[in-house]
């Protein structure tokens, strides 16, 4: 009996993983799938092939990794992966109380679709929606200039929390780098007012909520962010001869702020489904190329949204892995990140500093004075 239920779950599994690895259907594919019976040679290997074993990579560690990798994010506190260097303890590094992951992206690239899978897989939270996407009726409400924190675990202990935060906007490129250099390194907090050029007018109830915002949430430091790519919107565009999305995208990913442990930001691509299989292999080369990354490394496929426009749920084994997975290297890049506390000393140091240039300064001020006083005074006489 119990190896009957074996095989039946053996077969329905098997189905499954048909249904979703869609890379299958690549004309390149019956090549890759040598892999599974010689070692190739890696350097060989054509950036197509790459790619294929890379899906083919996330589609076996689904099957028994998906529930090991969400049990370490389940229980993961900030600092477990940090790694002793330099000689410093871990109990000298300032390690914040919680991890936080900015998303970032321009508008529709998918970021409010990515946090309610996120509850999804790692919060088993079903098909249950927590933030609003711009696909819905009231995309245009003000929630949209605000940063919203989520728990994704829905837990009292998480180790980390993502901020999903506004889209970017072509058109304002250098202000939206602007406002992204500043998240990164002055923090963020939720219920944080993103206002941009060509906003309407702050009102006083809105602005007063904000004071009060800042007041009552705390201020998390971004550890690590994700950069988020609608690679069908990207692709359309492409078609028509605009290559504005694209060269934006370069220029958020590039961004010095977004860069942690001269580590890339992470890539996440999204609505990859609404392409056929080649388009959707030949869009990730692309895209990858253009940014001047790997296209297997730090680079996930994630289908957010069913073709109903629901959540994609744990039915679909690969996505749930890829999310998990890129969850996990950002808080390994996280970990990685931290520094060294300040010590009385160090801020001793500082203060003498401080001084020491304010003193400068300051005869520098008198130099300048009296010179400027003598040679008056050789005019007089």
């Amino acid at each position: 009996m119990k190896s009957h239920l074996s095989s039946n779950f053996e077969d329905d599994y098997e189905s499954l993983m048909l249904l979703y690895c869609w890379w299958r259907s690549a004309a390149k594919f019956s090549e890759a799938a040598k892999f599974k019976v010689e070692l190739p040679n890696v350097s060989t290997l054509t950036p197509t092939l790459r790619l294929l074993r890379e899906m083919e990579r996330l589609a076996l560690m689904a099957r028994e990794g998906l529930s090991e990798i969400r049990q370490k994010l389940v229980s993961y506190r900030p600092g477990d992966f940090w790694v002793p260097t330099g000689g410093i303890k871990k109990e000298d590094m300032d390690i914040p109380p919680v991890i936080t992951i900015l998303l970032v992206g321009f508008s529709g690239s998918g970021k409010s679709s990515l946090v309610n899978l996120m509850y999804s897989v790692l919060g088993r939270s079903g098909l249950i929606p927590f933030a609003r996407t711009s696909t819905e009726s009231f995309s245009k409400s003000t929630t949209t200039k605000f940063m919203e924190e989520h728990n994704v675990l829905r837990s009292m202990q998480t180790g980390f929390c993502v901020y999903d935060s506004r889209g970017l906007d072509y058109d304002l490129l250098g202000e939206c780098l602007e406002q992204v250099s500043d998240w990164m390194i002055n923090g963020v907090h939720h219920n944080q007012m993103c206002l941009r050029t060509g906003d309407n007018p702050v009102s006083d109830q809105d602005e007063s909520s904000e004071v009060g915002s800042s007041s009552k949430f705390a201020v998390r430091r971004v550890n690590c962010a994700m950069v988020v790519v609608n690679i069908a919107e990207m692709f359309k565009s492409l078609k028509k001869g605009d290559w504005k999305p694209l060269e934006s995208t370069r220029e958020l990913f590039r961004c010095p702020a977004l860069k942690k442990c001269n580590e890339n930001p992470t890539l996440i691509m999204t609505h990859g489904d609404l392409l056929s299989t080649e388009e959707r292999i030949k869009m990730r080369q692309t895209v990858c190329k253009y940014l001047g990354i790997s296209e297997i490394t730090g680079v996930y496929d994630i289908v957010c949204l069913t073709e109903y426009g629901f959540l994609a749920d744990e039915s679909d084994p690969v996505t749930s892995y890829a999310l998990s997975e890129a969850v996990y290297r950002a808080l390994l890049i996280s970990d990685r990140g931290h520094i060294p506390k300040k010590k009385l000393l160090d801020w001793i140091l500082l203060l003498l500093s401080l001084l020491m240039c304010y003193l400068a300064a300051f005869f520098a001020f008198l130099a300048h004075f009296f010179s400027k006083l003598g040679q008056r005074n050789k005019l007089i006489f």
